[in-house]
C-alpha cells in the first residue's frame, strides 16, 4: 500500500480504479443480510405456531409491506407524492395472473412458473412506473397529484374496457399450484402462502434497505430536501426523479402480484381509488421515509377490515345500514387515526417508538 493510501482513512482509501472505497458498506450489506435471514427463520417459526388464518393475515401484511415499502421510498425519501400506487399494484397483479392462466392453459407445471410470473409482473410495473415516473419528473405540488390520480382510476377502468382480456368486473382467477410434495400431503396451504409471500417481501427488503443505504439513497434525500442544491451538487434531479418512482413501482408491482397469489384472483374493485389513498394513509400514519413505518401501515391495512367488521357488529343496525357503513368506515377510521397521528406524533408511529425509546435509553443512562 502506498503511503499516500495509507494515509487516508478506511472510507477514502482509493482502490486501483481510483474510486474510493467505503470499507463499511460491505459490512452494511451484510448486517442487512443477516437481518432478513433472522425474520425468515422468525416467520417459518411463527407460521408453526398459530392457526391458518393468522398466516394468511401475515402473508397479507407481507404483501403490502411491499407496496408500502416502496411508496415510503417515493414519498419519503424522495418527496413525490403518489396517489396511483393501487393501480400499479393492479397491473402486476393482472400480469401474475394471465402468466398464470397461459401456463395453465399450456399445462405447464413446475415450481419455477410462479418465480416467472413473479418476474413478469415486476418487469410490466416497472415499464409502467417509468412511463408515469418520466411524466411525473416535470410536475410538482398538486399537479403531480393529479397524474397519479388519473393513473389511479384509467387502469382499473382499462379491466373493464378490455373485458375480453381482463374478465371484465369478473375478473381473473389465479391457478396456483399447491405446495411441493416433499412437505409433505397435509402441509397447511395458508403456511405455504406465507412462506412463499415471506422470502419474496424479505428479498424485496434487502434491495430496498441497501438501496436507501447507498448513494442513490442519498441522492434520493437531496433532491427531496432542496433541488436546487442538488443540481448545484451535480445529482441529474429528473433522472433521480424517474428511478424513484421505478424503483417504488417495482414494488407495488410485486405487492399487487401476491396480494393476487393469495387471493387466487384479481378484479378491477379490489384496486380501486380508495387503496391508493389507504397506502398513502399507512405509510403517514406509520412513519415516513422508514421501512419499519412502512411495515406498521401494512399492519394497519390489514388490521382495519377487522375492527371494521367487529365495530359493525357490535352496533344492532339494518343489513343495508351495516352494509353501507362498512364500506366507509375504513375510510373514516384511516382519517382520523391520521389527524390524531399529525397531532400528538408528527413522525408517525415508528417516529414515536424512537422517541420513547431515546428517553427509556437516556433514563437507564
Amino acid at each position: 500500500m502506498s503511503a499516500t493510501k495509507a494515509a487516508l482513512p478506511p472510507k477514502q482509501q482509493l482502490a486501483d480504479t481510483g474510486r474510493p472505497v467505503d470499507r463499511r458498506r460491505g459490512s452494511t450489506v451484510l448486517r442487512h443480510l443477516a437481518v432478513v435471514l433472522a425474520v425468515g427463520l422468525v416467520l417459518v417459526g411463527v407460521s408453526y405456531a398459530v392457526e391458518p388464518f393468522r398466516n394468511f393475515q401475515l402473508a397479507t401484511v407481507a404483501a403490502y409491506f411491499c407496496a408500502t415499502a416502496g411508496l415510503t421510498v417515493l414519498t419519503g425519501l424522495n418527496g413525490q407524492l403518489s396517489l396511483g400506487h393501487g393501480a400499479l399494484m393492479a397491473t402486476g397483479a393482472y400480469t401474475v395472473a394471465l402468466c398464470q392462466n397461459a401456463f395453465a392453459d399450456r399445462g405447464m407445471t413446475g415450481g419455477w412458473l410462479l418465480p416467472l410470473s413473479l418476474v413478469a409482473a415486476i418487469v410490466s410495473t416497472v415499464a409502467v412506473g417509468a412511463v408515469v415516473g418520466v411524466a411525473a419528473a416535470r410536475l410538482r405540488g398538486p399537479y403531480l397529484a393529479g397524474v397519479t390520480l388519473a393513473v389511479a382510476i384509467v387502469v382499473p377502468a382499462l379491466a373493464v374496457t378490455f373485458d375480453g382480456v381482463f374478465n371484465g368486473e369478473q375478473g381473473l382467477s389465479v391457478p396456483v399450484e399447491p405446495p411441493p410434495l416433499a412437505l409433505g400431503p397435509y402441509f397447511p396451504y395458508e403456511r405455504w402462502q406465507l412462506w412463499l409471500t415471506g422470502a419474496a417481501t424479505l428479498l424485496a427488503l434487502l434491495l430496498l434497505a441497501n438501496l436507501i443505504r447507498s448513494r442513490y439513497g442519498r441522492t434520493f434525500r437531496a433532491v427531496r430536501d432542496d433541488e436546487v442544491a442538488a443540481r448545484l451538487a451535480g445529482i441529474h434531479v429528473a433522472r433521480t426523479q424517474v428511478l424513484a418512482f421505478v424503483v417504488s413501482a417495482a414494488t407495488a408491482g410485486l405487492g399487487g402480484a401476491l396480494l393476487a397469489v393469495l387471493a387466487q384472483s384479481v378484479s378491477p374493485g379490489a384496486f380501486s381509488l380508495t387503496l391508493s389513498l389507504f397506502l398513502l394513509m399507512a405509510v403517514v400514519i406509520g412513519g415516513l421515509g422508514r421501512l419499519t413505518g412502512a411495515l406498521w401501515g401494512a399492519v394497519l391495512l390489514v388490521a382495519l377490515p377487522d375492527l371494521t367488521h367487529s365495530v359493525t357488529e357490535m352496533l344492532t343496525l339494518s343489513p343495508a345500514v351495516a352494509q353501507r357503513l362498512e364500506g366507509n368506515l375504513p375510510l373514516a377510521i384511516f382519517g382520523l387515526t391520521l389527524i390524531v397521528v399529525m397531532i400528538a406524533a408528527p413522525g408517525g408511529v415508528q417516529g414515536l417508538l424512537s422517541r420513547l425509546g431515546r428517553r427509556l435509553r437516556a433514563r437507564r443512562s
